[in-house]
């Protein structure tokens, strides 16, 4: 199961969070105090890792300006708010399974399942179940006679499905007695007996009764409470939160944590200390009670060198430690609470500075990042799938360290979903915009109270419903990007990628050979790398004093309203929104599209010759808009040699290194494509 759409209401400063989507990662910005944390606390305790946490109380946890007329609410026969409405799709195998035992199609189109939890702390359901389809199922398999299996089919749900096949069995019954009362009359004993046994024949089949019987607990629980109850409960993912109040401490007194364990009140700090003893595949008793001490040592030696490697792989920072672990007898001089009984030390050894300290003492950012290893190092290894929330995971990381922690969530954690909070630019992958979902609570920013609806933490997909110090992360993040990958200048013109910064200038040089119009130099190219990124650099950058900005983008069916919405949500004007196919005059086109097909076939063939198992003949390519298509697809079934791929810049570069040859044979329609789009763009400055 996998969590696929959220709502959170009446929770702290929660109102309605509107509903919002969430993928494998997903990362939610805003200020501080805009709500984050709340949203993250509130889809924990829809069902916990710590099972006792799953609880909501009205007085802590209402919004406090309205918890009064909420308490009297119930008092007056009003029901419990719900808190946490969450959705989750099935995958294949999951619907596989059911659909095996219930029928094909028993689960309607994702998602499926719809799990809440409120101020009642039970945990509601629903499974969203076509019984028609587990009729036809149950009925087809069931080898009833044709007569009772035509009229069960008529049945939409169980409940008529049931009805029929009682119907049926009473319908049988009757005809049973009704048969033997007939044949009792007699008096010639053999037409007696055989009148007896001919009434026999009438009793009900015994694949009517079966299917009875197996209907009878459907019908009674509900199919979709059958399902959930039997089937998908066990499956639903736990919810692991994790912030800096679950950093280990570096040591701990293993006597007392085993009574914190026992009577369920373990310190935050306790989980990951119980993730590395689980890691070393050691239990509390066999610590205190060890009789071997080798071996103890070499499991928790064992555990410290995973965890080592984990943390060097994606610790950048310092590549000369490794964690040590040792068990000792407590001594009077340990720190208070652990001066009797066993102490469990977790410490750090520096090669380079020979030096082994407490992990305690370390920086927080390695205490917070060991510490969500050591636990997440133990749920990794389970059967059942976690979804991590994790609250401000780079509040005390170093830039390069928040990069670090992005790439081991991208590799590490995948098969877990991530659910994570900032407000640090280096916590925003620019990769990934669409992972990001904007955290807003108008009510810290009006000075007069706003409409019920309107107040509260509210969670948008729509950057455009940023505000200024919500967008600043953005911002920054994507601004290092740029540093890093674009070029942005007064007047810039966005571009879609590598190869548009290459055949732009490129044919810009050859129109001034032609004694015809360039683009004019003031444009600086910006490629962003795809249209999903567009509207985000320029919502982002729009408001820069002076900033000047137009597209000249790739045009596909998919992205047509992301195009048109550059100028529909009056981001840009719509006369600085331009793609390929304005001036193709065609309804979808890549920059390839600008040159004439037999010319840009060429300039593959001759790109990729020693490559192709055989030139390229445009006549054979299969038909589509694009040519970048119909060779792409050409490729599919005719790949090239030694695995080579089709990559659309290897073109572009050939053609630039080789203007001289390339250049003159540019026909004319294709010259006046690229100066109709040149002459276009300079008229904007």
């Amino acid at each position: 199961m996998k969590l696929s759409k959220v709502h959170v209401g009446e929770f702290r400063s929660v109102w309605d969070s509107n509903e919002f989507e969430v993928g494998d990662v997903t990362c939610l910005v805003g200020k501080n105090e805009a709500g984050k944390t709340a949203i993250l606390k509130a889809l924990y305790r829809l069902n916990p890792l710590v099972n006792t946490d799953a609880t909501f109380g009205a007085t802590e946890d209402y919004p406090r300006a309205y918890v009064k007329d909420y308490t009297r609410a119930l008092k007056d026969g009003g029901q419990p708010a719900t808190v946490v409405d969450a959705w989750f799709s099935l995958d294949q195998a999951e619907r596989d399974e059911l659909e095996k035992e219930f029928g094909k199609g028993v689960v309607s189109a994702a998602p499926e399942v719809n799990v809440w939890r409120g101020y009642d702390n039970n945990l509601g359901f629903n499974v969203h179940v076509n019984e028609q389809a587990t009729v036809v199922h149950a009925v087809t398999n069931a080898n009833l006679p044709q007569d009772i299996a035509d009229e069960a089919l008529k049945a939409t749900t169980l409940l008529e499905l049931g009805k029929v096949l009682d119907a049926k069995a009473a319908e049988m019954a009757a005809a049973v007695t009704a048969a033997q009362a007939k044949a009792n009359e007699l008096a010639d004993p053999d037409e007696k007996t055989a009148a007896l046994e001919a009434a026999k024949k009438l009793t009900e089949p015994k694949s009517l009764r079966k299917l009875r019987e197996q209907m009878t607990p459907l019908i009674k629980e509900g199919l979709a409470t059958h399902i959930w109850n039997h089937r998908l409960s066990k499956r639903l993912p736990k919810f692991l939160y994790f912030d800096e109040y679950y950093q280990m401490e570096g040591q701990v007194n293993i006597d007392a944590l085993k009574v914190r364990q026992s009577e369920n009140k373990l310190n935050p700090s306790d989980h990951p200390m119980l993730g590395l003893i689980a890691l070393a595949d050691l239990e509390i008793d066999q610590i205190i009670n060890s009789q071997n001490t080798q071996e103890l040592k070499n499991q928790l030696e064992g555990a410290g060198n995973y965890l080592s490697r984990q943390i060097l792989k994606y610790w950048s920072q310092n590549k000369h430690i490794s964690l040590r672990f040792d068990v000792r007898p407590a001594k009077p001089g340990d720190p208070p609470g652990m001066q009797s009984g066993t102490n469990l030390w977790a410490e750090v050894y520096d090669s380079a500075h020979l030096v082994t300290v407490r992990v305690g003492t370390r920086s927080r950012g390695f205490i917070w990042f060991f510490s969500f290893l050591a636990w997440f190092s133990q749920q990794k290894d389970s059967a059942s799938k976690v979804i991590l929330l994790l609250d401000e995971p780079g509040l005390f990381l170093h830039a390069k360290a928040q990069r670090d922690l992005l790439d081991y969530i991208d590799a590490e954690l995948k098969g877990h979903q991530v659910i994570y909070t900032t407000h640090s630019p280096f916590m925003v992958d620019v990769r990934h915009f669409d992972r990001i979902r904007i955290v807003r609570d108008r009510s810290m920013e009006e000075d007069k109270p706003l409409p019920r609806d309107e107040e509260g933490t509210k969670v948008f997909t729509d950057i455009l419903k940023a505000d200024p110090g919500t967008l600043f992360p953005l911002q920054g993040a994507l601004a290092y990007d740029i540093t890093q990958t674009l070029f942005v200048g007064p007047n810039s013109l966005i571009i879609e990628g590598v190869s548009d910064l290459v055949y732009i200038p490129a044919i810009s040089d050859v129109m001034q050979r032609e004694k015809r119009t360039p683009i004019d130099p003031r444009w600086t190219l910006s490629p962003v790398g795809g249209v999903d990124k567009a509207p985000t650099f320029i919502a982002l950058f729009r408001a820069q004093e002076g900033l000047r900005i137009a597209t000249l983008l790739d045009l596909q069916k998919k992205d047509q309203q992301k195009i048109e919405n550059l100028y529909k949500q009056q981001l840009m004007q719509q006369s600085h929104v331009m793609t390929y196919a304005d001036f193709t005059k065609t309804k979808e086109a890549d920059v390839e599209d600008m040159f004439d097909p037999q010319f840009y076939v060429d300039l593959v063939n001759d790109a990729y010759k020693d490559d192709l198992q055989a030139p390229l003949i445009l006549a054979n390519l299969p038909p589509h808009t694009r040519v970048i298509v119909r060779i792409e697809e050409h490729l599919k079934a005719s790949p090239m040699k030694s695995g080579v791929v089709f990559n659309h810049f290897r073109p572009a570069s050939h053609f630039a290194r080789h203007i001289d040859v390339w250049g003159p044979k540019l026909d004319k329609a294709t010259l006046d494509r690229f100066e109709e789009a040149f002459k276009t763009l300079n008229a904007l400055l």
